[in-house]
């Protein structure tokens, strides 16, 4: 896979890039797939693409504390992130890889490979839920989503390394929808940080998706376009 090491300076396009990456995927007429790695420079909260951000944000408290709200192009529900949590993103050919086509499947192929190279390091590192990655006492230290577009995939995630945690519970309210291994419990006694460092989770994503070729070039005015038509726009974040 082509690597794309890319950490934006706002928060607004950071998220816009890993859709103008699949946009400009989708565009480039041979199969092409890359992983891209970002930490974000500043607190945030991103919302999935159909959530209700009255329902799973505490906004008072995110704009008392200039915290802003984004919505991404992928389901899944709403995430706090920032310095601590390492963000990767893949977009993946249908092409090279026809059985990502069903969810499942998607699902299993990423995070089956990340949680065996993180056993490596930490046993009994699993999947659990739809799409969560937990510890074996099943703390959660990475949730992902995904979106899909006619020839590519892109699924992205977290991985909780060295985060406050606890503004989770500042920033987010009980989510609307809860995986059975969760039981009931809040974010405090549902989250961890995984007992690794920064450099050593990310040599664990590249060498899992084999993100070894360096990416040239990346859409900017893509990227930009959609920042400037989208997530910059009151009525797309924060949409009912």
């Amino acid at each position: 896979m082509r690597l794309l090491d890319l950490t934006l300076d706002s928060p607004a396009e950071n998220v816009a890039l890993d859709e103008a990456l699949i946009e400009h995927a989708e565009q480039s007429g041979n199969p092409v797939e890359m992983v891209r790695i970002w930490e974000p420079p500043q607190v945030m909260v991103v919302i999935g693409r159909s959530s209700k951000v009255d329902d799973e944000v505490h906004l008072d408290r995110c704009r008392q504390h200039a915290v802003p709200v984004l919505r991404r192009s992928s389901g899944g529900a709403a995430i706090v992130t920032g310095p601590g949590c390492l963000m990767y993103g893949l977009v993946m050919s249908y092409e090279l890889r026809p059985t990502l086509r069903m969810i499942e499947n998607a699902h299993q192929c990423v995070l089956a490979a990340l949680a065996t190279s993180l056993a490596r390091h930490i046993p009994g590192v699993h999947r659990a839920g739809i799409s969560d990655l937990v510890t074996a006492d099943e703390l959660k230290f990475s949730g992902n989503s995904l979106r899909c577009r006619r020839n590519y995939l892109l699924y992205h995630g977290t991985l909780l390394y060295d985060f406050p945690l606890h503004l989770i519970n500042s920033y987010l309210g009980t989510p609307p929808r809860q995986p059975d291994y969760r039981q009931g419990r809040d974010h405090a006694s549902f989250v961890t940080n995984l007992p690794l460092s920064e450099s050593q989770i990310r040599e664990t994503v590249l060498q899992t998706f084999d993100g070894s070729y360096p990416l040239s070039d990346w859409p900017r005015q893509r990227m930009q376009k959609l920042v400037s038509e989208k997530y910059t726009r009151d009525d797309w974040n924060f949409r009912h």
